[in-house]
């Protein structure tokens, strides 16, 4: 199944990892990996991928949709084909890819994800995209310190956490290797470790505020 919609549907023919992944990549393409649950999907996630595709000059944002987060209770976790439909509702735009690739690849972790996109799309360079909610518990993350190593990454500015993600674990140990966000766009391709910390605007949705308000609403009556 292909699940980035006709719009943004490319030739599979004579493709086998097309075939698998649902999406193709050319050598010297700019690719950023937006990683998460999004459970649900919302503006805020939105409007991380499009700030780091206009800042990084990216040609593809592939937003990889988690079967599980391993950090997060898989109860809370709504079913990944409705999980891809509201990432696809959300995304807009050319060159924005949802897949559901590291279900295909059966891959749980993040540093697995990155190893296998860049061994099967040689020449391609991939950068790491993150909400600054994400930098705040990224060492938490199995092998994150490895991350860094593997690919750039693209820390964008999220409300209320932003000062705080900054003190983190993460940016305090790879603090030397923070850019300056005007150096942004020649961040793909970089040497790593390398990362930058990207302002904007603040979007205020979030999943967690979203999941809370469904569970608030009263049953429908029929």
């Amino acid at each position: 199944m292909w699940f980035a919609g006709p719009a943004r549907r490319a030739p599979l023919a004579g493709r086998p990892q097309a075939l698998r992944l649902g999406f193709t990549l050319s050598r010297g393409m700019k690719v950023g990996l937006y990683g998460g649950s999004f459970n649900p999907a919302h503006d805020g996630h939105a409007h991380v991928a499009e700030t780091a595709k206009r800042r990084l000059g990216l040609d593809r944002v592939i937003w990889l949709v988690s079967p599980q987060n391993p950090l997060k209770r898989g109860q809370d976790t709504a079913d990944l084909a409705d999980r891809i439909a509201g990432v696809e509702a959300l995304t807009r735009g050319p060159g924005m890819v949802v897949t559901a690739a590291e279900a295909r690849l059966g891959s749980t972790y993040t540093v697995d994800t990155i190893r296998t996109l860049k061994a099967r799309f040689p020449g391609v360079r991939f950068v790491w995209i993150m909400g600054a909610d994400s930098l705040a518990s990224f060492h938490r993350w199995k092998g994150w310190t490895d991350i860094m190593r593997e690919v750039p990454v693209a820390v964008v500015s999220r409300p209320w956490i932003s000062l705080k993600s900054r003190f983190s674990p993460a940016a305090q140990r790879f603090g030397r290797y923070r850019r300056a966000p005007q150096s942004a766009i020649r961040l793909p391709g970089s040497p790593t470790p390398a990362w930058v910390f990207l302002f904007g605007r603040f979007n205020f949705q979030s999943s967690t505020a979203l999941r809370a308000r469904a569970r608030a609403q009263p049953p429908h009556k029929s």
